[in-house]
């Protein structure tokens, strides 16, 4: 039997819930409630109500069941914020729990998807992503297409960057250059001021 500080291991490794890991949150839930043998009630369905005449195994069923449900659902919820958590409807099934996050999580990525894809129409790529869209072959799974768009989205970043940091250090430069030349005018002057003294005490 799991030790308490071994359980609380495996349920801390789940990563809290955001608006864009649920992939990766469902595949650690998944993972630590099946080491924990604790994924039955995401297996099977309830069993069906006990009756006076039911057999023990059956009895033993629905309390497997009863124990799966309840612990999956309060691990499920610990790893998902209240503003989150608040936003789903309360449901005592920790299978129809997890449907219901899967299908707002999904309707979110569609979202983002799209939103992806209108950025790629409006947007002018060039150079690399060009470059390399010509060269790839003709028909792209959606897949592939949004990976090049964030591949595209961060190299735009990073050159935004560099030209930030073009930018400061040519301004940089013009500032020194120009304290150059003042100082070198102020020399110059100094210098003939200084002859012309000599000269006047001779």
């Amino acid at each position: 039997m799991n030790s308490t500080s071994s359980i609380f291991a495996n349920v801390n490794n789940i990563p809290m819930l955001n608006g864009t890991n649920f992939k990766k949150w469902k595949e650690h839930v998944i993972i630590v409630l099946g080491c924990m043998d604790l994924d039955y009630a995401l297996r099977e369905d309830c069993p069906p109500d006990l009756m006076s005449a039911s057999i023990a195994e059956q009895r033993f069923a629905m309390e497997k069941w009863e124990r799966s449900n309840c612990m999956s659902l309060m691990i499920m919820k610990h790893s998902i914020p209240e503003a989150i958590r608040g936003a789903i409807p309360k449901e005592t099934r920790a299978k129809t729990f997890l449907d219901q996050i899967a299908n707002r999580f999904t309707a979110n990525e569609k979202v983002k998807t799209n939103t992806i894809l209108s950025k790629l129409v409006s947007m002018r790529y060039k150079s690399p992503f060009k470059i390399s869209y010509n060269k790839q072959k003709e028909k792209w799974t959606l897949n592939e297409l949004i990976a090049q768009c964030v591949q595209e989205e961060e190299r735009l970043k990073q050159e935004k960057i560099e030209s930030a940091h073009l930018a400061s250090t040519s301004q940089g430069f013009g500032t020194s250059k120009k304290r150059k030349r003042d100082n070198k005018g102020k020399q110059t002057t100094f210098s003939r001021t200084s002859a012309k003294g000599a000269e006047e005490t001779r």
